[in-house]
């Protein structure tokens, strides 16, 4: 096994098994300038020391159990909040108490500053963590914690708004000296400014939301036709997301690398760089897989990256950590600005496992006035560490986000060269109202190539049914030979869904593995399991009739294709079996005993493999070293009930996923063509806006805006 050298990582991994309205009175260059020359000499003597024994954390799932452990590693007490969705949650769990803040929107709970900060009080925290997203870089947030004199482990409220503000944020670094890309980033908004602004800039151009991130409020203009209906959609969802439209408009890089890096600093001027991740590989605008350090670099771009970083840092007078973004031109390697986190990422354990540090105990020491516990000299990047980001969603449909419960799940096992950040337990349900992540895989090796063996190693290793999920996407990803060769760029996805989806033809042997594994299983169930001992002389294997080979015929659906399978039992214990009309096949099967697992050795025609199997009701699931193969058994028509026969109506607009009917552009009665948009969905805090497949007119319309949906739900019926 590899062993990391990092003997931080070795000591705390045990610990944590696991990122308002707008546009104030803008700063001229000049006074930017003299900002970034002013030194920090004086920064100490404003510093308070403050013990923190009791810590609130803003946030729930896998970011708040992650701050949890290294709190509770520190010997520090922890507060969680909880909406009415997440009551049985882990964060709430971990945590040594809780409290309820409100109902399942997170507008009404994780969102409410008010409620959070007067928990805090009530608790008798000394500080308040906000993770990553909901408050994380709320301006008006991390001020009332300031007036409340709750310490806001975060940066200044200053900074967040220098830098969360996207449009000042660039004019700070270009003064700074940090290279930004052109574009408009102006006070007017108007639809007339901004389409003359786009017309100089050129298409395709990028559409932003000058707050937040995400990918949400972001959207490319490829055409000038294409400007408007792009502008209004992204002023749409960020105001959802932000409560701002603000846009602001940049010359779109084709395919360029998405580089970022981790800084820190602390309240006496010092700061450092933990050197870079690669986040280039992205589904929708959202990081999908990270690795650090960044495959390709030089040591001396390395650096030059680093220091702009820490320029950009101390430009806004940062404190914490924070993540410095750069466009990275994928031929010549030039960079620019694209924007500043100042928050925890989602990807910071990567820059962990390279070195060797705990970047939530540094937030929680600095925040309590502690300098930093290193030099930039100090700073050493050992081996090459992987983020894969296990969600709730169906990838070869176009990434929609999906929810439902975590019927069954087997993770890793955690080790020195392994963690799973997570929120989430057998049994839990991925809700409707939140980020579908599931979990985060993280892995170390020596150098690139034994870390990405170990990712798709553990990958295979990560078992989830009840749900689609991309992990299998995410082993064809990892084992795709550009990605192999960190051939990547943020348009990779789209350059290889040709090979990244192909259609795939599922063996034969694995629907007779699905066979015998609901085979088996059926005798588990009926108290005669496969090798059990016999109690008395009337215990028989389940279907056994003497003197007769009972040719039995089992149908099973796999994608849409069904196959009829015929298992017959040997004499000698063993079992010939056909795939429809194929030849028949010799096969033995045995049950292997592995803690949860009904995993099973199958040896078919002298091929023997082992394979995890889950059952639930008619739906089976296969885990292999390719991922998960999904199958249903059909039951005899008899078997079916009329309400389960039925097709959904071809005339009908349904919900691709579980969420919420913002809008409704039609009503009974009203004729639509064909691509005619007639619903918005919000699901997992993004905007969908559903169109007409047809002709047609409205018949019903059976859900009210704002309404909760489940997936296959009929929105609106035609005629």
């Amino acid at each position: 096994m590899l062993r990391c050298p990092c003997s931080a990582v070795n000591k705390q991994l045990s610990a944590y098994n696991d990122k308002t309205k707008m546009l104030h009175k803008m700063q001229t260059v000049a006074s930017w300038s003299r900002r970034f020359a002013t030194t920090c000499s004086n920064a100490s003597q404003k510093v308070v020391h403050r013990q923190i024994n009791k810590l609130l954390i803003a946030n729930r799932g896998e970011i708040a159990c992650r701050v949890m452990r290294t709190a509770n590693r520190l010997g520090i007490r922890t507060v969680a909040v909880f909406s009415d969705a997440d009551e049985k949650s882990l964060h709430v769990k971990l945590a040594n108490e809780a409290y309820n803040i409100g109902p399942a929107a997170s507008q009404q709970s994780y969102l409410r500053g008010d409620k959070i900060l007067a928990v805090a009080k009530k608790a008798g925290c000394q500080a308040i963590h906000p993770g990553y997203g909901f408050l994380s870089e709320n301006v008006e947030f991390a001020e009332l914690c300031q007036q409340e004199q709750v310490t806001f482990i975060g940066p200044p409220a200053s900074a967040i708004r220098d830098m969360g503000i996207k449009s000042t944020s660039k004019h700070i670094m270009s003064a700074a000296g940090v290279p930004i890309i052109n574009g408009y980033h102006g006070e007017d908004q108007s639809d007339e400014k901004l389409m003359q602004e786009a017309k100089k800039i050129g298409f395709p151009l990028m559409i932003k939301a000058v707050r937040g991130g995400g990918g949400k409020g972001m959207r490319i203009a490829e055409t000038e036709a294409d400007f408007m209906p792009m502008l209004q959609s992204a002023r749409t969802e960020s105001e959802k997301a932000f409560g701002d439209s603000a846009m602001l408009l940049e010359r779109y890089v084709r395919s360029p690398r998405h580089v970022e890096v981790q800084v820190f600093a602390d309240h006496y001027g010092n700061a450092v760089y933990l050197y870079e991740r690669d986040c280039s590989v992205q589904r929708r605008h959202q990081k999908i897989i990270e690795e650090a350090p960044a495959p390709g670099l030089s040591e001396e771009l390395r650096k030059q990256l680093g220091e702009a970083a820490v320029r950009a840092a101390k430009a806004v007078n940062y404190v914490g950590a924070g993540t410095v973004e750069f466009i990275l031109d994928k031929e010549d390697l030039s960079f620019h600005f694209m924007e500043m986190n100042t928050r925890l990422q989602v990807e910071h354990p990567i820059t962990e496992m390279i070195t060797g540090t705990d970047l939530v105990e540094w937030q929680i020491k600095v925040a309590a006035g502690e300098r930093l516990p290193v030099t930039q000299e100090d700073i050493v990047k050992r081996g090459h560490a992987f983020e894969a980001r296990i969600y709730a969603e169906d990838p070869a449909g176009g990434f929609l986000p999906g929810a439902g419960p975590l019927d069954y799940l087997s993770t890793p096992e955690i080790s020195n060269t392994t963690r799973v950040e997570t929120g989430v337990r057998q049994g839990d349900e991925v809700s409707i109202h939140y980020d579908p992540m599931i979990a985060k895989l993280v892995v170390w090796g020596e150098n690139r190539a034994s870390s990405l063996q170990l990712l798709i190693e553990q990958l295979t290793n990560y078992q989830i049914a009840g749900l689609q999920t991309n992990i299998n996407f995410l082993i064809d990803l990892a084992r795709h030979e550009h990605f192999q060769a960190a051939d990547v760029h943020t348009g990779f996805i789209e350059q290889h869904t040709a090979t990244l989806f192909p259609k795939k033809v599922i063996p034969a042997t694995k629907v007779v593995q699905m066979a015998l594994a609901h085979t088996l299983n059926e005798r588990a169930q009926s108290g005669a399991s496969l090798g059990a001992k016999k109690c008395g002389p009337f215990d028989v294997e389940y279907g056994f009739r003497p003197n007769y080979r009972v040719p039995r015929s089992i149908k099973i659906k796999v994608g849409a294709v069904e196959h009829i399978v015929t298992i017959e039992t040997d004499n000698d214990g063993s079992y010939s079996v056909r795939v429809d009309d194929g030849e028949w096949m010799k096969v033995t099967v045995r049950r292997k005993p592995y803690a949860n697992r009904f995993l099973l050795e199958t040896n078919i025609e002298g091929h023997v493999s082992c394979f995890n199997a889950v059952i639930s009701g008619e739906n089976i699931s296969l885990f292999d070293e390719n991922g998960m193969i999904g199958g249903v058994i059909v039951q005899p028509r008899f078997l079916v009930t009329e309400s389960s026969m039925g097709g959904v109506d071809a005339s009908s607009v349904t919900a691709p996923m579980p969420g919420v009917l913002d809008k409704l552009f039609v009503k009974p009665g009203d004729t639509v063509k064909a691509g005619t948009p007639v619903a918005v969905l919000i699901a997992m805090k993004m905007e969908h806006v559903l169109k007409a497949a047809k002709d047609g007119v409205v018949k019903a319309i059976p859900n009210a805006e704002g309404s909760n949906v489940r997936k296959g739900a009929t929105l609106i019926s035609f005629e």
